[in-house]
């Protein structure tokens, strides 16, 4: 069967699974956190197809994977009204307070080593030829239905604005998504807490965008995606689960997570605080340090930063891989420029702040 049609009819049962059990919230009761744990099992549901959706990106088409990540957001927003009928005094928010933490990297949990559908049901039968774009024809009718109807806060950043400083809140939506935007310089406020239910940065040029500032308020990701950013400065905030960068090239990233995969990346420089080994594919020219002390808070300092163990999956001699290496001190930007430059100054425009931290123009 062709991947692309296997993964339409997974991520197709997959939805249909998790809508079923969004349905049978109402039948459960909150006496002995019986409606907790499945609430709980519905996240590490969600959690794990936008996991499976990113490591299917080499073979979907790019308005394939929109669509999915726009299903997802469905998801997320049905199982936010869902809830907020229990308890209709408080807003609930889509993340995983109070709750262990699902590890999405273990192997017991990773798609990669445990492919199986999440279906309840079989699939059907390999289909007759020409059935694959009847196939996605389907698949985008479900993936319809669950658009999100809420504020489109990247027409807002494309609209043209006096400020050299953008700073959407975010309070109407349930995740993060900035995507296809070039020359702006993008700082999350403190609001934009409300939306860290999942991240999702993809087709950036010549920006700076930083989501420290929310997540570092109680609200880290559960997981994010970096995918096809040239030239960037990106300061990811905190993730408690994996971040995946996939296809980023000439750009410098901040990033705080328990696992770290990067994919098809080319020149690029990662400050980190990684809790497990890196690991990177099909790259060249990584190169790592440790993270900024002014990004640091206490529970880090507290967790072992494994930021230069890094894993190369596609290279498997004794040697060490010629595609990464570590930043010396002397190379390392100083605590300066994260706490001067990088927050925006009056006057200076995305461009300087990127030539001054060493991302020159295209």
């Amino acid at each position: 069967m062709d991947p692309k049609e296997k993964f339409y009819r997974h991520f197709r049962d997959s939805v249909e699974g998790l809508q079923d059990q969004i349905a049978q919230l109402t039948n459960l009761s909150s006496i002995g956190g019986e409606r907790q744990d499945a609430t709980d099992n519905i996240l590490a549901g969600i959690s794990k197809l936008q996991n499976e959706v990113a490591d299917a990106a080499e073979f979907t088409p790019a308005y394939d994977r929109r669509q999915y990540s726009d299903a997802i957001k469905g998801l997320q927003d049905k199982l936010n009204e869902t809830l907020a009928k229990f308890a209709p005094k408080t807003r609930f928010q889509f993340r995983r307070t109070g709750t262990d933490h699902v590890d999405m990297g273990a192997p017991e949990n990773d798609p990669r080593l445990n492919p199986g559908s999440l279906s309840r049901r079989p699939h059907s039968p390999t289909s007759a030829p020409g059935a694959a774009s009847s196939m996605m024809e389907e698949n985008r009718g479900i993936v319809g239905d669950l658009l999100s109807t809420g504020k489109n806060y990247n027409e807002e950043l494309a609209k043209p604005d006096l400020s050299s400083i953008r700073k959407p809140s975010f309070s109407a939506a349930q995740s993060i998504d900035i995507s296809e935007h070039n020359g702006l310089h993008i700082i999350l406020p403190s609001s934009a807490s409300r939306a860290t239910a999942a991240g999702c940065l993809r087709d950036l040029k010549n920006c700076v965008i930083d989501l420290s500032i929310p997540t570092a308020q109680g609200a880290p990701f559960p997981g994010l995606i970096l995918k096809d950013i040239d030239r960037c400065l990106i300061v990811a905030g905190r993730v408690n689960g994996p971040i995946h960068i996939n296809n980023v090239t000439n750009s410098i990233l901040v990033v705080v997570a328990r696992q770290v995969r990067i994919h098809n990346c080319k020149n690029v420089d990662i400050y980190l605080h990684c809790a497990s080994h890196p690991i990177i594919e099909d790259c060249s020219g990584m190169r790592f340090a440790p993270l900024p002390e002014c990004y640091l808070t206490e529970a880090d300092k507290s967790i072992e930063n494994q930021w230069d163990q890094v894993d190369d999956f596609k290279w498997l001699k004794t040697t060490p891989s010629p595609n990464w290496a570590t930043l010396s001190e002397a190379q390392r930007l100083s605590e300066e420029v994260w706490t001067k430059i990088v927050p925006g100054q009056p006057g200076i425009g995305v461009e300087k702040v990127l030539a001054k931290v060493g991302i020159p123009p295209k």
